[in-house]
């Protein structure tokens, strides 16, 4: 008997079987970090983009979430200042692919399967992952998940036409940087691919972050567990099914939650425009 959606959220809410090991990005060349499953052979992997002033440390334990449950997930470390570049922070997402396609990670023979690759981000990271997304070159991205995006130079909802594969995009209901999500509607509106948007309930901007920062106090809203929770079951449940091509969680995806009511379902009727 398959699982109910509310039996998949919660036991994706819990870490996976794999033991994880963490890796330093700045090895290869770009600063971040990667996080692997200890073992594994043409596993999928997710490139992350932090948010507006946000080290990679704030989302170490969704990074480490989801390599527990076999996705390879890695986060540069770059355009951590006030005024970052948007374009050149989706080409570091495209790099940061490229490495760990190609670079060997870990000691016991982790490989990678280029044509599974998925992009994520949370506020200015949201944004870039869909810059990245709609560049035309490999390595392609097959999905695309972002938290509260918010809005880029060239913008994201623009960028988000020429998106065709699967975007999921979490807004939060109680985001004063974006207020009502409206940054995840404009790019769920235009998204050219299948695409759902959802609303976190009782979220911030900055819910889906961990621990503290000093720049929490110039930002709205401060990290928040039960988000931490959904977001990290929907991004497993999401990446596995996009990426691992696994039909076992597609129940969860397509249910309306408490936690995140879906708002907006597509299955890519937006005709997709050249760049």
């Amino acid at each position: 008997m398959a699982a109910k959606p509310k039996q998949l959220l919660e036991n994706l809410s819990h870490p996976g079987p794999h033991e994880v090991r963490r890796g330093d990005l700045a090895l290869v060349g770009l600063p971040g970090v990667v996080f692997t499953p200890r073992e594994g052979l043409n596993l999928p992997a997710v490139v992350f983009g932090h948010g507006w002033m946000q080290p990679p440390g704030r989302y170490q334990d969704l990074l480490r979430h989801l390599a527990s449950w076999g996705i390879v997930a890695a986060a540069p470390a770059t355009h951590g200042g006030p005024l970052p570049s948007h374009r050149l922070y989706a080409a570091d997402l495209h790099n940061t692919a490229e490495i760990i396609t190609r670079v060997r990670l870990g000691q016991d023979g982790i490989s990678l399967d280029p044509g599974k690759l998925g992009v994520a981000g949370h506020s200015v990271g949201g944004g870039a992952a869909v810059l990245a997304a709609a560049e035309q070159q490999d390595p392609r991205f097959r999905a695309v998940a972002t938290v509260t995006p918010a809005q880029t130079t060239p913008a994201a909802d623009g960028a988000a036409r020429r998106v065709t594969c699967s975007g999921m995009h979490l807004a939060a209901d109680e985001d004063l940087v974006a207020p009502s999500g409206a940054n995840a509607r404009l790019i769920a509106d235009a998204w050219a691919g299948p695409v759902q948007l959802r609303s976190l309930r009782k979220s911030s901007h900055l819910g889906v972050t961990e621990g503290w920062h000093w720049s929490q106090p110039f930002l709205h809203g401060k990290p928040h567990r039960a988000t931490q929770l959904t977001v990290r079951a929907l991004f497993t449940a999401f990446f596995l099914t996009h990426l691992a091509d696994s039909k076992r969680y597609t129940g969860l995806l397509d249910t309306d939650l408490k936690q995140a009511a879906l708002e907006l379902q597509r299955d890519g009727t937006t005709t997709a425009v050249a760049a």
